[in-house]
């Protein structure tokens, strides 16, 4: 099992419209986490700096194939859509990244 964590930020006026859609996430995009491995995913959101916090542990041994088989899956593709929006990359980012990765530096079972 590997610990992972992202972080992003909120348009400014989207943090209403972000909330609700992930107070009824799809369950397809549910399902489609799960059959990634994609296990005990969370969002945190911190107000006022509208700043997303996702961590979630990766039960699989493929990653990036999981993560391809995310990225194309269109019924995803059409939540990303409504999310998207909501969402301000961060300053630090590089090519290819949306959400940035996080190091962990310490973690207590």
């Amino acid at each position: 099992m590997r610990r992972m964590a992202m972080m992003i930020g909120v348009s400014p006026g989207a943090v209403e419209t972000y909330r609700q859609l992930h107070a009824a996430v799809w369950p397809e995009i549910l399902d489609l986490l799960g059959r990634c491995n994609i296990r005990n995913y969370t969002i945190f959101l911190r107000e006022p700096e509208n700043l997303l916090f996702g961590t979630w542990e990766y039960h699989g041994t493929d990653f990036e194939a999981d993560m391809a088989r995310i990225a194309t899956d269109e019924t995803n593709a059409a939540w990303w859509r409504l999310t998207g929006p909501c969402q301000r990359p961060m300053d630090s980012r590089v090519d290819g990244e949306w959400w940035v990765p996080l190091e962990e530096v310490f973690h207590l079972d």
